[in-house]
C-alpha cells in the first residue's frame, strides 16, 4: 500500500521529493497563498492522491474549476509541454485520467441534493448557530424535549417555525412544568429562523437526509469517491454555508467510532476559500470548530483549510493544522509584510534559505511546504514545486455534469424531496379537532357570519360585511347622540369627573 501522496519536488535549489504521509492525512492541514499562486491546482492534485490511495474525499468548489476532477486532463500542445517537463524535472509518472466524481448542491441544481433534519440538527447547534442567548437556548430545548414527549417529528424548517407558534400559544402551561417561555424568546428565535430561511434553508432542512455513508464510498477499482459540494451560490448565503459545515462535522464526529490512529485516513475533507467562513463568525461557532478538529481526528477524518493567508484562520484552529503548503505571499504594504513575516514564522527553519524570502519569491506552481513525520513532528520548511495535475485542470459543461450525475452511485435516491407527515401537519390536525362544533352560525348566507368564522378560523376573508344604510335623519340623530356620549365619557375620566365620583361616594358613605 501507498503509504503517501506526492506533492511535489525536485530542481536545484528545490528539496528531491517531499510527500504527505497517508498516516498524517488526519492530522489537518493548510493551503495557503494569494490569488492566482496555485493553491486550487494543489487542492486537486491532493485529492487525486488520496483518491488514488482509496481514501475518500469531501470539498467544497467555489468557482466551479475543481469539476473537472471527473475528466480526464487533455490539455492543449502548450500546456501539455509545460505539465510534462514539470514532471520529468520532479521525477513523476504524469498519466491522464479522470477520478469518481458524485456532484452535490444545497440546492439541488448544480448535483445532487444536500439536506438534513431539524431533529439531527439538535437543539444544542441549532442555537449555537443561531446565535442565541441563553434563555432563547432555553425555550428551544423546552421545544425539542416537548416534540420528542408528544411524538412531533421535526423533519424541516416549517416544522420547527408551527412548533414554536404552538409553544407561544401555550407557554403559560409549559412554564409550569418546563420553566419560563416567554413570548418574546419565542419571537426572537423566530426572527433568527427567518435569516436562515431567506438564505435558502427551506431547501437544506428535510427528507430524505443525507446518510454519511454514501460520502466514503469507495468505487470497484479501489479509489476513493471525490465528493464535490457546488459552493458558487452557497457562499453567498453564509450563515447557511456554516450551518452546513457545522453540521457537517459534527454529524461525522458523532458518528463515527474511534479508530486513533489509521493507516490511512477514513475521508478528508478540504473547505476552499476558508476566510469566507470565519469572516464574522461568532466565537461560540469558531469554538465548536477548534473543539471538532481537536477531536475528530481520532475518528479518523482530516479536515484541510484553504485560503489566501494563514490569518485568515483562527490561531485556535491554525495551531490544528500540521501538514502544510504555502504558496506565494505578496508584501505590497506594511500590513503585508507583518503578515509574511508571521507566516514565516509558523514554519520549521531550513537553515538553507529564508523562510520569509522563499514564501515571497516562490512562483505559480511552486510553493514552500511542511509536512509531519511519521512521529507527528513537523519537517522543515523546504521550496516545492508542485506536480502537475492528472485530471482536466478547468470547469466542465453543463452536458459533461449532467453525464456525471447520471452514472452516480446515489443516482435518484435524494433528488425528489419527500414531505411525510410531521410537526407541521400533526399540529394543524390538532387546532382543527379543537374548533367547537356549534361555533358555525345557523344561517349559512349570512355574510356577517361568513366574515366572522373566516376571520376566527383562518379561512379565506374577502372583505367585511357592510352595515345597512340608515335613514338621513336617524343617522344624524345618532351621530349626536354618540358625540355627547364620548364627551361625558371623557370627562369622567379626566380630573373634574375623578372629583365627581369621589363627592357622589363620599356623600352616600357619609350619609350611611
Amino acid at each position: 500500500m501507498t503509504t503517501g501522496i506526492f506533492i511535489g519536488g525536485g530542481g536545484e535549489g528545490y528539496t528531491t521529493a517531499q510527500a504527505l504521509l497517508l498516516g498524517q492525512g488526519n492530522r489537518h492541514g493548510l493551503i495557503a497563498g494569494a490569488t492566482g499562486t496555485g493553491k486550487t491546482v494543489t487542492l486537486q492534485i491532493m485529492t487525486e492522491a488520496f483518491s488514488a490511495a482509496g481514501v475518500p474525499v469531501f470539498l467544497t468548489d467555489i468557482k466551479g474549476d475543481l469539476a473537472g476532477l471527473s475528466q480526464a486532463g487533455a490539455p492543449d500542445a502548450k500546456t501539455h509541454e509545460a505539465f510534462s517537463s514539470r514532471a520529468s524535472q520532479i521525477g513523476f509518472d504524469l498519466q491522464y485520467q479522470s477520478f469518481p466524481v458524485t456532484f452535490w448542491d444545497v440546492f439541488g441544481q448544480q448535483g445532487h441534493p444536500v439536506r438534513t433534519t431539524i431533529a439531527e440538527m439538535g437543539p444544542l447547534l441549532l442555537s449555537r448557530l443561531l446565535d442565541l442567548s441563553d434563555v432563547q437556548e432555553g425555550v428551544m430545548n423546552i421545544l425539542f424535549r416537548v416534540a420528542d414527549e408528544q411524538g412531533l417529528p421535526l423533519l424541516d424548517l416549517t416544522d420547527l417555525q408551527a412548533m414554536l407558534v404552538w409553544c407561544g400559544q401555550n407557554a403559560r402551561d409549559l412554564s409550569l412544568k418546563y420553566g419560563n417561555v416567554s413570548t418574546a424568546s419565542v419571537g426572537a428565535i423566530q426572527r433568527a429562523l427567518l435569516v436562515l430561511e431567506n438564505q435558502g434553508a427551506l431547501q437544506f432542512f428535510g427528507e430524505p437526509a443525507l446518510a454519511l455513508d454514501d460520502l466514503m464510498r469507495v468505487d470497484d477499482q479501489g479509489r476513493g469517491e471525490v465528493n464535490i459540494l457546488a459552493s458558487d451560490r452557497l457562499m453567498q448565503s453564509p450563515r447557511l454555508y456554516t450551518t452546513f459545515l457545522l453540521w457537517l462535522l459534527s454529524e461525522l464526529f458523532e458518528t463515527l467510532p474511534e479508530v486513533g490512529n489509521p493507516e490511512k485516513p477514513k475521508l478528508v475533507l478540504f473547505f476552499d476559500e476558508a476566510h469566507l467562513l470565519f469572516d464574522g463568525a461568532p466565537k461560540v461557532l469558531i469554538d465548536k470548530i477548534e473543539q471538532v478538529a481537536r477531536l475528530i481526528r481520532s475518528k479518523g477524518v482530516g479536515v484541510f483549510f484553504v485560503t489566501q493567508n494563514p490569518d485568515d484562520v483562527p490561531e485556535s484552529v491554525l495551531g490544528q493544522l500540521g501538514n502544510r503548503v504555502q504558496h506565494a505571499l505578496r508584501a505590497f504594504t506594511a500590513k503585508d509584510r507583518k503578515a509574511l513575516q508571521k507566516a514565516a514564522e509558523t514554519y520549521r527553519d531550513n537553515p538553507r534559505f529564508n523562510t520569509a524570502d522563499a514564501i515571497s519569491e516562490v512562483g505559480t506552481g511552486e510553493a514552500v511546504t511542511s509536512m509531519l513525520d511519521r512521529k507527528g513532528i513537523p519537517t522543515m520548511v523546504e521550496r516545492t514545486l508542485i506536480r502537475p495535475p492528472q485530471s482536466r485542470n478547468g470547469t466542465i459543461t453543463a452536458e459533461e455534469r449532467t453525464a456525471v450525475m447520471a452514472v452516480s452511485p446515489v443516482a435518484g435516491k435524494y433528488d425528489t424531496a419527500v414531505d411525510r407527515d410531521s410537526a407541521r401537519e400533526m399540529l394543524e390536525r390538532r387546532a382543527a379537532a379543537d374548533v367547537p362544533q356549534d361555533a358555525a352560525p345557523e344561517a349559512e348566507g349570512d355574510p356577517a357570519d361568513t366574515f366572522s368564522r373566516a376571520k376566527r378560523y383562518g379561512g379565506p376573508v374577502t372583505s367585511a360585511p357592510q352595515p345597512k344604510a340608515q335613514p338621513r335623519a336617524k343617522a344624524a340623530e345618532k351621530g349626536i347622540a354618540d358625540a355627547l356620549a364620548s364627551a361625558l365619557v371623557k370627562e369622567l375620566g379626566g380630573t373634574t369627573g375623578r372629583r365627581l365620583v369621589r363627592g357622589v361616594f363620599g356623600t352616600f358613605l357619609k350619609r350611611r
